[in-house]
C-alpha cells in the first residue's frame, strides 16, 4: 500500500526566543491508499477517496439525503451518469475534509448544514454552469447553519493522485492575508511505499491540481 503525505510550505526562522509553532495533521485512507496532511500553524482536513468508487444507491436520492439543495441542483444539471458519479465523490471528499479540518465528526457537522461553491478564479461572483469542479474553479465552503459551529474561513484543493484517486486538502486562512486577496496554498507532495521508496511527486504527471488555488512545491 502507497501513501502520500501532503505538506503545507513552512518557512523556518530562527531566533534566541524562537518557539516551536503547533505542528498539525491529519489522515485518511482508502483500501489502497493512505492520506497523510501536515502543517504548522495551521488546522487541517484531508479526505482521499478512489475514483472508481460505486453507490448501491441513486446518486440524486443519495445526495438529496445528505447534500444542500444548491449541491443537489448541480449534480442533476450533469445528463451524463459516469461525470454525476465523479463530482458526487468530488463533493463528498472535499465536504469530508472540511468538517475533519473543523474538528467535527459527521454527526456534529452534517453535510446538508453546508455548501460547497465554486468561483471562477478570472470572475466575480458564483458560478452555476458549468456543473463540475475544475482547476478555474476557487473552492469554499458557505454555512447554512451555525455560524459558531461552522465556518467559511478555509483554503480547498482538490487533486487527482496517480490517476486513480481523489483527495482534498483544507487548510485554515492566514488571517495576517486577509487584506491580500485568495493566496494559493503552497503544498509539497510526497509517495511513500515503506521501506521501498520515498520521492517528492509535485509537479510530476501523477499529481493533478482539477480544483481550488494551489502552487506545488517540488
Amino acid at each position: 500500500m502507497a501513501s502520500l503525505s501532503i505538506f503545507d510550505q513552512v518557512d523556518w526562522q530562527y531566533a534566541d526566543d524562537w518557539n516551536l509553532p503547533p505542528l498539525h495533521f491529519n489522515i485518511s485512507h482508502t483500501s489502497s491508499l493512505i492520506a497523510c496532511g501536515v502543517t504548522v500553524g495551521s488546522p487541517i482536513g484531508i479526505d482521499v477517496e478512489e475514483k472508481q468508487r460505486r453507490l448501491k444507491n441513486d446518486i440524486l436520492a443519495f445526495a438529496r439525503r445528505y447534500y444542500s439543495p444548491h449541491e443537489v441542483e448541480m449534480l442533476a444539471h450533469i445528463e451524463d451518469p459516469e461525470l454525476r458519479r465523479h463530482e458526487f465523490i468530488k463533493l463528498w471528499t472535499l465536504k469530508e475534509a472540511y468538517v475533519k479540518a473543523l474538528g467535527r465528526g459527521f454527526s456534529a457537522s452534517p453535510f446538508n448544514t453546508f455548501t460547497i461553491r465554486l468561483r471562477d478564479h478570472m470572475k466575480e461572483g458564483i458560478h452555476v454552469l458549468p456543473h463540475v469542479i475544475s482547476k478555474e474553479n476557487e473552492i469554499s465552503a458557505e454555512p447554512s447553519g451555525d455560524l459558531e459551529n461552522l465556518s467559511s474561513n478555509w483554503h480547498f484543493v482538490l487533486l487527482e493522485l496517480l490517476g486513480s484517486h481523489y483527495a482534498a486538502v483544507c487548510i485554515e486562512k492566514d488571517s495576517t492575508n486577509e487584506d491580500k486577496g485568495s493566496i494559493p496554498v503552497n503544498m509539497t507532495i510526497r509517495k511513500t511505499i515503506p521501506f521501498v521508496e520515498d520521492e517528492c511527486i509535485s509537479g510530476t504527471d501523477t499529481v493533478a491540481v482539477i480544483g481550488g488555488l494551489s502552487k506545488l512545491l517540488v
